[in-house]
């Protein structure tokens, strides 16, 4: 919500020539995305069309029906939004959403085909290990124990106490909560799992991390050029 309409839009116009830029996206190996708010998701559908570049929506409702505010995860899939922001940080603190809520968002997204990117992560700082117990369990919970669930699902391991801060979590300890998070996975088939880091990321952290599948950016993102780099750190990823 830092940017306006028109604003948005003059942002992804020059996202596109980043994208544009690295014919190397067409294979597929990295998947860029892009997160606009709620009135500017068709005109966005538009701009992206033919692009590499999936469309996200920040939140959803659990069904249609009498939800006065609410934006159903079936209208989103027929604007063609191919990924939903569900359980992040501030929806958690300012909006009362509750584990029970999540699940039900989650369920509904991967119903009508949308993949849900659920946002987790531990509220300060702790030992990589109990982070690692923390983000398991609210991942566990958003999908209601049903394992099957979570193989549809991106994780954005976002430290509510790095959202926002000068720096992002060291990469270390980023790697080491991350590694222990696909260790409880693996219990159940899913150590493979995509799992991005978001909180304060930026260029430069992609490579100093392990066993991370990309990068969740907020507030960098604004320069597109930060884009375009986090982009060419992930493509060098892939050689």
């Amino acid at each position: 919500m830092y940017m306006g309409y028109a604003q948005t839009l003059a942002w992804l116009e020059r996202l596109n020539k980043e994208v544009d830029a690295r014919p190397a996206l067409a294979a597929g190996r990295v998947v860029p995305f892009v997160i606009p708010s709620f009135p500017v998701l068709p005109a966005a559908a538009q701009q992206l069309e033919g692009t590499p570049v999936v469309l996200g929506a920040q939140d959803c409702g659990w069904a249609d029906g009498p939800w006065t505010g609410e934006v159903s995860p079936s209208m989103l899939a027929e604007l063609g939004v191919g990924m939903v922001e569900i359980g992040h940080a501030e929806r958690r603190k300012h909006f009362a959403e509750d584990d029970a809520t999540i699940a039900l968002k989650v369920r509904a997204a991967v119903d009508h085909g949308v993949t849900p990117l659920l946002c987790v992560g531990e509220t300060e700082l702790a030992e990589p290990g109990a982070a690692a117990k923390t983000v398991f369990e609210q991942v566990s919970a958003a999908v209601s124990g049903d394992w099957a669930v979570a193989g549809r699902i991106v994780v954005a391991y976002e430290p509510v106490w790095a959202i926002g801060a000068a720096e992002p979590a060291s990469a270390d300890y980023v790697s080491e909560v991350v590694a222990g998070v696909r260790a409880l996975l693996a219990e159940h088939g899913l150590a493979g799992l995509p799992i991005i880091y978001g909180g304060s990321a930026k260029p430069g952290l992609l490579p100093q991390l392990s066993g991370v599948s990309g990068l969740f950016l907020g507030r960098f993102a604004h320069d597109p050029a930060n884009f375009g780099s986090v982009l060419d750190e992930a493509l060098a990823l892939t050689n």
